[in-house]
């Protein structure tokens, strides 16, 4: 990520993004910076307009934070139990009839 920070760096300062910029802007920030991954960058970037790619990309949206689910009433909890017992019980009966399946 910091190889992208430093090219958008770059950009946003109005300077060219060549190898030996990058190399700088990686090494003012304290990063030992690789030769093979600048190389990469620098020429996928030489290929996009950075300023349309800024243009076109939208911010995620958030998604809206669900409300807490209610606390269950003391009735309920022994239910509750009962269903996830039933649930693994017929889980495992399927797993069963798959693997007698698989014998014959």
């Amino acid at each position: 990520m910091e190889y992208i920070y430093a090219a958008l760096l770059l950009h946003r300062a109005g300077q060219q993004i060549t190898e030996e910029n990058v190399k700088k802007v990686l090494s003012a920030a304290g990063v030992n910076p690789d030769e093979a991954r600048i190389k990469a960058l620098v020429a996928a970037l030489s290929e996009i307009n950075i300023d349309e790619v800024l243009k076109s990309a939208t911010a995620m949206p958030l998604a809206p934070v669900a409300a807490a689910p209610a606390a269950p009433s003391e009735e309920k909890k022994p239910e509750a139990k009962e269903e996830k017992k039933e649930e693994e019980k017929k889980s495992e009966e399927e797993a069963l009839a798959g693997l007698s399946a698989l014998f014959g």
